[in-house]
């Protein structure tokens, strides 16, 4: 072999080494990608304003097309009816008894770790995190709590910001208002609740995160994200652009629009009925404007959950990410000739919850009861982390999945808000230490599996609803003796519940 072919045939071989490895490399797959979550989360939407809980003609078509791609969860219930601790047990997976924040504009304490700040070291580094609307744990305003993005929108709480945070800061919506040349009608250079309720569409809050949310899908469309998206809405003031898209003969009320409460019924419902008369009046005819508004806002957070969604699916992400709908808590909105929240009548205390798997096209639908206390411990095993101490539920994941997992009793409580509970002027229901006691009682909950309802009282005033030939909860059978067996085991289970959870109110 002369030397020309000799070097030809050996840079052949050589070439052939090199590229073997090449070619080792090219046919390995690349690591998954690790799971993205999408959570939004109104505020004060009640179930069955989904068509998937019998919405009836309620215009929501976006989040019934995502009922009709998700599990279902039929029976899910806060861990308390108000906004602050049933956000502080979505994000930390523990009671508000145990975190501390049992009633509104509480901070959640650091030592608390948020959903984020319980992924392990290297998944942290990994994920880009984003918290966009309504947060109410504390300084609103400011990034925390392992959000690398903050979008905020709500301007009412600096009162209760941290010593050493700007008391003049506004929210990233007024300061939208404010680029936009609107007059602030805040002493602080702030829009209030009902100013920023009147703006048209394209400057309304929703649209606001939307465009927020769709610009950090796309910058961050190669990485794992966890982004969380909370809307004011459906909440008061009940007012929006969308007033008029509900016709008379889509709304409906059921039968206890018209129920004035008897003795039976805890005097705080009773007080709390009376006074909101003057609000709302007490016929459906009174409700009806109220409850049109109130559609009209939940249609609004529709089409800007549609126009994210449709995002997620044109970058070609809905494959890879677990899409989450629920609420803080739900809304009377005129059941019982009540608003708003804060009693334990299922309006109130149950809501949607939707869970989209990665790539799930069908719906499953999960009938036993569940508990918001469960989300953290989900959404870490859905994004495939271990668990971690703090949480004190479990995951629902396998329900989520459509596989079968022991069905339990779910709990919820209710602790007194902080002396702000309202009282019509010259009232004659009861005397002033009555109301005083009623004002200030707490309550704990218990629902059971086969649909029985328990409300225990430090007050006395207790109740049990048979759910499933009462769903409407107007006959409160806790003194009669059929009941008596189920009201025991239910008794039992609540204080145990108290004991395991360390929840020292004496019922």
């Amino acid at each position: 072999m002369n030397r020309r072919r000799f070097l030809r045939t050996t840079a052949g071989a050589t070439a052939s080494t090199l590229a073997f490895p090449s070619l080792l490399r090219s046919a390995t797959p690349p690591p998954a990608r690790r799971p993205n979550l999408l959570v939004f989360l109104p505020d004060q939407q009640r179930a069955d304003t989904i068509a998937c809980y019998g919405s009836g003609k309620n215009h929501a078509p976006n989040l019934a097309k995502l009922a009709g791609e998700s599990a279902v969860f039929e029976r899910c219930y806060v861990t308390h009816p108000v906004c602050t601790p049933s956000r502080s047990s979505l994000l930390t997976g523990t009671w508000p008894h145990t975190n501390g924040c049992t009633h509104n504009n509480m901070a959640l304490a650091p030592v608390w770790k948020t959903l984020p700040e319980m992924l392990d070291d290297t998944a942290r580094q990994a994920y880009r995190t984003a918290y966009m609307g309504k947060w109410h744990l504390g300084d609103e305003v400011f990034a925390q709590r392992g959000f690398q993005e903050w979008v905020s929108c709500e301007d009412l709480y600096q009162s209760y910001f941290s010593p050493g945070r700007d008391p003049n800061a506004i929210s990233d919506y007024s300061k939208f208002l404010l680029s936009r040349g609107l007059k602030p009608d805040q002493s602080d250079g702030s829009f209030s609740r009902r100013t920023a309720s009147e703006q048209p569409i394209d400057l309304c809050k929703p649209k606001f995160l939307e465009t927020r949310a769709c610009d950090f899908l796309e910058r961050h469309r190669r990485d794992p994200f966890i982004l969380f998206i909370s809307f004011l809405e459906p909440h008061s003031p009940y007012n929006g652009p969308l007033n008029a898209e509900h016709r008379d003969d889509e709304i409906a009320f059921d039968a206890t629009a018209t129920h004035t409460f008897g003795a039976d019924v805890p005097l705080r419902y009773r007080l709390k009925q009376e006074y909101q008369e003057r609000e709302f009046g007490t016929t459906p005819a009174d409700y009806l404007k109220t409850k049109r508004n109130y559609l009209g806002l939940v249609t609004q957070i529709d089409r800007t959950i549609g126009a994210i969604l449709g995002k997620l699916d044109t970058l070609g992400l809905a494959d890879n990410t677990t899409v989450v709908h629920t609420s803080d808590h739900g809304d009377m909105m005129g059941d019982h000739r009540l608003f708003e929240k804060e009693v334990m009548f299922d309006p109130s205390a149950r809501v949607p919850y939707l869970v989209r798997l990665p790539g799930q096209k069908r719906q499953r639908r999960v009938a036993q009861p569940v508990s918001h206390l469960d989300f953290a411990p989900t959404m870490l095993d859905l994004l495939g982390a271990p668990p971690h101490p703090q949480c004190q539920g479990l995951s629902r994941a396998p329900l989520a999945r459509g596989e079968p997992q022991t069905a339990e009793s779910v709990f919820i409580e209710w602790s007194p808000n902080s002396g702000k509970e309202k009282v019509k002027k010259g009232t004659t229901l009861a005397d002033t230490a009555s109301i005083k006691r009623a004002t200030g009682e707490s309550t704990r909950t218990a629902v059971s599996p086969e649909g029985w309802k328990l409300n225990l009282r430090d007050t006395g005033e207790h109740e049990l609803y048979d759910l499933r030939s009462d769903p409407l909860e107007l006959h409160n059978v806790v003194h009669t003796e059929a009941a008596r067996p189920i009201r025991e085991v239910l008794t039992t289970q609540i204080k145990s519940w108290q004991e395991r959870t360390t929840d020292r109110i004496a019922l």
